[in-house]
């Protein structure tokens, strides 16, 4: 059994939100890996890269990492810096889900992912985590909420979508993300059969943590593993 909480789930249900307070209220690491596809992305697009058909050979140039930033907290580097805001533009979040798709890029990651876990425990959120990643993670959550309620969090989101977006513009973009993340032949997003789902339409933050950490403590219990207090 691995030293990873998995949470996984679709665009905008609020994984990564949710899974940092997690990890803070729980004191130990948490890893965004939707970053390393948007970081990846963001390398292509500033090399001038073609973002459907990437090659091993441009992945290995790349050195990923998490360090801690000026306030402390573990942050994702490219190539040296942190990319911060630039991880977080439509054109970039465009690119992650094209570059996903590719059995290279996947591969790549794969044991990037699996080297930021080691010993410790951590949380980790993405789309296979509990399925691919860490298929025997001590504990696996699938997120998921309304169309509409992920349409209004995208929209609250800065620079996550196109100025003047409305709300059903939104929710056809991610219901068309959905589709082919889901439909992809590569580590498709689905539960693993052992995630226990959870569904935070109408959820505050609060409640939603809340709700995680409970199930959290459980599992762990249940499996001999203590990390609260």
């Amino acid at each position: 059994m691995s030293n990873c909480i998995a949470i996984d789930g679709p665009a905008a249900s609020g994984k990564s939100t949710i899974a940092r307070r997690v990890a803070e209220k729980l004191n130990i690491a948490y890893i965004n890996t939707g970053s390393l596809y948007r970081a990846v992305a963001l390398a292509a697009i500033r090399a001038g890269r073609d973002l459907s058909s990437l090659d091993r050979s441009f992945l290995d140039t790349l050195k990923l990492e998490y360090a801690e930033n000026e306030s402390g907290a573990y942050e994702l580097k490219l190539n040296g810096a942190f990319p911060g805001a630039a991880l977080r533009t439509a054109e970039v979040a465009a690119g992650a889900s094209l570059v996903a798709t590719q059995p290279v890029v996947r591969d790549f990651l794969l044991g990037v992912q699996r080297g930021f876990a080691g010993e410790r425990m951590v949380v980790m959120e993405g789309r296979d985590i509990g399925t691919v990643i860490f298929p025997d993670a001590a504990v696996k959550i699938f997120l998921t909420a309304s169309p509409e309620e992920r349409a209004r969090r995208r929209l609250a989101q800065d620079g996550e979508s196109p100025d003047g977006a409305t709300l059903a513009e939104v929710a056809r973009e991610i219901a068309a993300r959905d589709k082919q993340d889901s439909e992809r032949a590569v580590a498709p997003l689905k539960p693993a059969p052992d995630a226990i789902l959870v569904d935070t339409t109408g959820f505050s933050l609060d409640k939603a943590v809340e709700t995680i950490i409970g199930l959290t403590a459980r599992k762990l219990q249940e499996s001999g593993i203590c990390i609260m207090k």
